[in-house]
């Protein structure tokens, strides 16, 4: 019984599209109404004939009329579609145009999104393991000793009197002294 009442009372009022476009053209400002504004003017307007639970229906219609297009949503604003202006497109770039297939040739299988899938075989994991070589123990190699003809070099250059050469010398730490080359006495020449 409750069904029939509820049934009675919806067709008794006119829809909200109906209101809505009433609500928009009555005030007539041409930046639109917010949803408040017309939710104000229906209330006012339509009092005696509302449903219950008015807000959630008038929140439905509006997003119904602006997916179909006879309302636009602009800067939290509804403005009536001027029929004659062109479809708004949506965000982000439009499809690419797609090329008819030939006849008789069926559409390729679409390529699955994301990362290829790594092969499960664990013997083939096994292989290519092997074939890379053992793995690499963590953390910083040990320092290699320098052989022992090095030493013998060092000794020799010592005993000639010579420089040593300036990859054997041990420096010491942070930035080495800036060396300045001799400078000859301009005024001699």
């Amino acid at each position: 019984m409750a069904s029939t009442e509820e049934e009675n009372k919806s067709t008794s009022h006119p829809s909200y599209p109906k209101w809505i476009l009433a609500a928009i053209g009555a005030v007539g400002e041409k930046e639109g109404l917010n949803k408040s504004d017309i939710s104000k003017y229906i209330e006012t307007t339509y009092s005696e004939s509302l449903p219950e639970g008015h807000e959630a229906a008038l929140s439905d219609a509006l997003l119904k009329m602006k997916e179909s297009g006879e309302l636009l949503f602009v800067k939290n604003s509804y403005l009536k579609a001027d029929p004659s202006s062109a479809p708004r497109r949506g965000r982000g770039r439009p499809p690419k145009p797609k090329q008819p297939l030939p006849p008789g040739v069926s559409p390729p299988t679409p390529r699955p999104r994301g990362r290829p899938p790594k092969p499960k075989d664990p013997l083939a994991a096994a292989i290519a393991k092997a074939a890379s070589g053992l793995p690499r123990p963590r953390g910083r190699p040990p320092k290699k000793h320098r052989p022992a003809v090095a030493s013998v070099q060092k000794t020799a250059v010592k005993s000639a009197g010579l420089k040593p050469a300036v990859g054997g010398v041990k420096r010491g730490r942070g930035r080495p002294p800036k060396v300045r080359a001799p400078v000859a006495d301009v005024a001699a020449e």
